[in-house]
């Protein structure tokens, strides 16, 4: 069940803050999109007693935030009010905000919140882990995100480009590893890290990535849950900071054509009652289940990839030698592969997925991932033999580089539609063939724009 916030919660924070004027309101909706209100101190403490009231479209808009009327959650049900409550934990300042403003993330609730409750992406992601956790076991999981930082203003063509270094310089190398590269950015690197501890978000390890203007920052690993819910905020504070650095944060999968795109690595293992990882051995290739759990997700990986991959950009990712994965292919710390299993003591085995864009829906992407590692643990699901050297020489078979042979493969999936219900399905395929109709009248030069400021 989803725990809802505490009153006491909103007491707290308001004594504490008395300076903070306005509250963000924001659900995450299926493209990952911020969706909210901006609420006065003085609503505060009846979103905390009684919910809030939000229309039931709100969760059905496609990524440019129009109506899809196919969804079921327009005309046919009135655009019905349907209530979302605060989650525990989530009430944070926006430090980067010009007035005092703080943010609150609310979920629809289970009943309250019909018929939107179904394509509410944390619920999905919820349900998941409840049925896994059903058969005893806990999913932990960690997100390593990429990003562009790019100028707020275009070059000479109109076209993105990245932001202009602490010295002035435009950067024009890749640099990977580049130790000079994040000390160029290192004032918005302070405010990031800043905002992070403020929040309460376990950001880590920052690196210059294999491209001009690319970071890469991980968090830390912990239940799945919690685990997504700090990669979906840290995503809005990435690009808050950004914003408050006159830069703009980009999480597109391919902005750049002729460069690497940019990726949400998602780390996973299962856990018992006691937290005890039950994929730890001194085996490098893991246990009997992590070899199911690889199973299941590469049996369920055509089936889910529009959950991992979203959008038409999406799959201009996918290229050889290119560190994006090309195929249904796994292998032991092997980067060629699309599910890695990263070295290191036996204790900290699990799986690297490494399919998602960075412009995925992580609890989306979260609950794919979990509903198949847990076909695969019913089904006692073999994944083979691990790839060894390069994984792009030796692929047979290929993921789809369509953006429409992904919806297709989603909406005709009977393992989808038992693992994420039918209603959450209708909901997701929709929008997705609605944005597809709407990209295909404006292919070329604006395709770009279509997920720059939302990506």
């Amino acid at each position: 069940m989803t725990t809802f916030a505490a009153v006491q919660e909103a007491h707290d924070f308001l004594a504490s803050n008395p300076d903070i004027e306005l509250i963000e309101l924001f659900i995450l909706d299926a493209n990952g999109v911020p969706r909210g209100k901006l609420l006065h101190r003085e609503e505060l403490l009846a979103l905390y007693e009684t919910g809030r009231p939000l229309p039931s479209t709100m969760l059905g808009l496609t990524i440019q935030g129009e109506d899809v009327e196919d969804s079921g959650l327009v005309w046919e049900v009135g655009d019905i009010d349907c209530r979302a409550y605060p989650l525990a934990g989530s009430l944070v300042r926006l430090p980067w905000r010009q007035l005092p403003t703080a943010a609150v993330q609310v979920s629809m609730h289970p009943s309250e919140g019909l018929p939107a409750t179904p394509a509410d992406p944390r619920q999905l992601l919820l349900r998941v882990i409840e049925q896994l956790a059903a058969d005893g076991y806990h999913p932990v999981m960690a997100c390593e995100l990429e990003f562009y930082l790019l100028d707020q203003k275009r070059d000479a063509q109109g076209r993105p480009q990245p932001a202009l270094d602490a010295d002035g310089g435009r950067p024009r190398q890749t640099q990977v590893y580049g130790l000079r590269e994040l000390e160029q950015i290192e004032p918005f690197l302070r405010d990031l890290y800043m905002a992070c501890k403020a929040q309460g978000i376990p950001a880590r390890t920052a690196i210059s990535e294999y491209a001009p203007g690319q970071v890469e920052i991980t968090l830390e690993h912990g239940p799945a849950l919690a685990a997504m819910d700090q990669a979906v905020r840290y995503k809005r504070l990435v690009k808050g900071v950004a914003h408050a650095h006159g830069m703009q944060a980009c999480f597109m999968a391919k902005p750049f054509a002729e460069i690497a795109g940019t990726g949400m690595h998602m780390h996973v293992s299962l856990a018992d009652a006691q937290g005890n990882n039950l994929f730890a051995s001194i085996d490098p290739a893991g246990t009997p289940l992590l070899r199911h759990a690889v199973g299941g997700m590469l049996a369920s990986l055509l089936d889910s990839l529009l959950l991992f991959c979203p959008n038409a950009n999406s799959y201009r990712r996918f290229q050889a030698n290119s560190y994006a994965p090309l195929a249904p292919t796994w292998g032991v710390d092997n980067r060629t592969v699309s599910l890695r299993v990263p070295g290191g003591p036996a204790k900290t085995r699990h799986v690297e997925h490494r399919i998602c864009g960075a412009d995925a829906n992580p609890y989306l992407a979260a609950a794919a991932i979990l509903a198949g590692i847990h076909r695969g643990i019913r089904e006692r699901l073999d994944p083979g033999a691990p790839i060894e050297g390069n994984g792009y020489a030796q692929a047979t078979e290929y993921l789809p580089t369509q953006w429409s042979a992904a919806i297709q493969a989603l909406e005709q999936s009977e393992w989808a539609r038992e693992a994420f219900g039918a209603e959450f399905l209708k909901v997701y395929v929709a929008v997705k063939r609605a944005e597809y109709r709407q990209f295909m009248g404006e292919v070329g030069e604006q395709d770009w724009r279509w997920y720059l400021s939302n990506a």
